[in-house]
């Protein structure tokens, strides 16, 4: 005889995972930061290199929107990054008015550093969970990168309902772990 499926509390869920992810995320980078030698960079700097590393040069505009940044913030992330040389700035390709941000070569170093250090320790603290655990978070990863896309898809929330702004998300499929 099947055993009913229980569906998961929604809401138990996700406070628990909010309650996981900031702590989580400190961890990692505290850990990762002291096993690579690598000077204390605030995580807000961490999200402009990721994007540049990806993006390539960028406006401080188009930063802005890619993280959810207000442009002073921006504007003050890239000046502090300009003068501890993890970017450079340029005049934007066929516009001799603004400007572009890019990576130096500092900057991807540490990034690579970074990734590194990080891959080290969770291997490390992965390694002394059961197997059965590190099967739960490798059939995990894919759901992790759903939800990401999720909420990147959708606008502001108010009571659980998507703002004015909200996007419709891609269509999603149910699927199971092995995705």
């Amino acid at each position: 005889m099947d055993t009913p499926r229980t569906e998961p509390d929604l809401a138990s869920v996700a406070r628990q995972l909010s309650a996981e992810i900031g702590p989580f995320r400190r961890a990692l980078l505290t850990t990762a930061r002291r096993t690579g030698a690598l000077p204390d960079i605030p995580d807000a700097q961490i999200e402009v290199l990721r994007r540049l590393d990806e993006d390539g040069w960028s406006s401080p505009t188009q930063l802005g929107r890619a993280l959810g940044l207000a442009r002073s913030t921006v504007s003050n992330l890239v000046a502090a990054m300009q003068r501890d040389g993890l970017v450079d700035r340029r005049l934007a390709t066929g516009d001799g008015r603004s400007t572009e941000v890019g990576l130096t070569e500092l900057a991807r170093e540490r990034l690579s550093v970074y990734d590194a250090a990080a891959e080290r320790v969770l291997m490390a603290a992965m390694g002394a969970m059961s197997t059965d655990a590190q099967a739960a978070l490798a059939a995990a990863l894919p759901r992790f990168a759903e939800l990401r896309r999720a909420l990147e898809s959708r606008g502001p929330m108010v009571d659980g309902t998507p703002g004015p702004t909200a996007r419709p998300g891609p269509a999603t499929r149910p699927t199971d772990a092995a995705d």
